[in-house]
């Protein structure tokens, strides 16, 4: 497998990242493969929000002095650098919340409310088998509470989405296709654009979980034609970089125009009566109540920085680490990769099977060994009983991942092998 596409300047990534330098219990290096859980964080992200704490800290929005009007004025920065991160058409479409999860569940939640876009009884709701928890559970609330049927994409032996039945299933009753860019467990790239074009020719909303694509995959929104574009796009700040507690939702204008508020509160209003309330238009309509402030201007130099790298580089980078594991993984005797074993197909995180091992297992003997690898069903349940197991082990790389890390993997599986005697 070759690594040509590996960033040049790695050595000089890696040192953007403090924590790369740990050294842990026993002196064992860092071995971090779990970004696809969380990534970890460059100087840059840490220094701008210590900075903004130490000098500029204030409530946005609010407050008339000096301080009130830099926190405001780096809040709405923020914004801009996400807006231009993801292609966004307009820099209101895009929304703060605190995660991915309230992101789509701000969707799923308001679309059972009385609204120019609300799923009622005999609409249809088509998810897919694959995907997180966080794409799954809303959906299904969404069709208790309003009488809608959920239907779903199966998957092929490879860990593709199976779109053998894709005319019947999104047809003239379908409100909603909700569907994730990329697999957080079998890494698969999904085709939005076909799925989209598809949904948008009955008339269908489309939603997108973008948690594993945003990190990696350059996304482009306004260069997608109308009929491609999905309406709704979700992906947190923790795993493009940046810190814990922000997340992203991106929607067409005339969609989340079209949503009732999913909070009530401080700055979501127009004006306030006690006979009734008005609203603010996008984004503020869905930003109610003081924000996560400090956290959007480190997810906002968080994007900059991937920006600044390139994440067309930053995308060549995962397909040949990724390509460099499947091979190393290859080797190892009794073990199985779940998902497609074409890096050109899929994303960084790769789930996989030791035969004779638990998972949990795995990982304690690689974490002796100062790995980092997630064991679990990585909140992916369906996904893991459509392939006959209950859970799996997930390496995951990201642009700081060097081959030297993926080689002490591959040498630690086969440790693992001896330590419980299966030679």
């Amino acid at each position: 497998m070759t690594l040509e596409g590996l960033l040049p300047e790695l050595t000089v990534i890696r040192k953007d990242f403090p924590i790369l330098e740990r050294a842990l219990a026993g002196g064992m290096p860092l071995v971090y493969l779990d970004s696809a859980n969380t990534s970890q964080k460059p100087q840059v992200v840490i220094d701008t929000m210590v900075d903004h704490l130490e000098r500029h800290n204030a409530n946005i929005a609010r407050a008339m002095h000096q301080l009130g009007a830099e926190s405001t004025e780096a809040f709405e920065a923020a914004r801009d650098k996400v807006a231009a991160f993801i292609g966004a058409p307009e820099r209101d479409e895009v929304i703060f919340t605190k995660n991915a999860s309230e992101a789509l569940n701000l969707v799923a939640n308001t679309l059972a409310w009385r609204g120019e876009h609300q799923v009622g009884e005999g609409d249809e709701i088509v998810i897919t088998e694959m995907e997180h928890h966080s794409n799954i559970v809303p959906w299904q609330l969404l069709a208790e509470r309003t009488g809608a049927t959920l239907r779903w994409f199966g998957l092929t032996d490879d860990g593709q989405l199976d779109l053998s039945n894709a005319h019947e299933l999104i047809n003239e009753r379908t409100a909603v296709v909700a569907f994730t860019w990329v697999s957080n467990m079998l890494g698969t790239i999904n085709p939005v654009a076909e799925l989209t074009r598809r949904a948008h020719a009955v008339g269908a909303r489309v939603v997108v979980d973008a948690s594993q694509a945003a990190p990696q995959l350059p996304i482009d929104l306004a260069a997608m034609p109308e009929t491609d574009r999905p309406d709704a796009v979700a992906f947190t700040g923790h795993k493009v970089v940046g810190p814990t507690g922000i997340g992203v939702l991106w929607g067409r204008r005339a969609f989340l125009d079209g949503l009732p508020p999913f909070l009530g509160g401080g700055e979501m209003i127009e004006t306030v009566r006690m006979e009734g309330s008005t609203y603010a238009g996008i984004p503020h309509k869905f930003e109610a109540g003081t924000p996560p402030i400090v956290e959007a201007i480190g997810l906002g130099a968080a994007v900059e920085y991937l920006s600044h790298v390139g994440m067309d580089a930053i995308h060549a980078h995962e397909q040949a680490i990724t390509g460099y594991a499947l091979e190393g993984l290859r080797t190892v005797t009794g073990l199985t990769v779940l998902g497609p074993l074409d890096a050109a197909s899929r994303g960084g995180a790769i789930s996989f099977e030791l035969d004779g091992v638990h998972p949990h297992d795995i990982a304690q003997v690689l974490d002796s060994r100062g790995i980092a690898v997630r064991a679990g069903h990585h909140c992916a349940k369906p996904a893991h009983a459509r392939f006959g197991v209950q859970s799996s082990t997930r390496m995951s790389s990201y642009l700081y991942t060097e081959p030297r890390e993926i080689d002490a993997l591959v040498e630690a599986l086969e440790y693992t092998r001896s330590y419980f005697k299966l030679d």
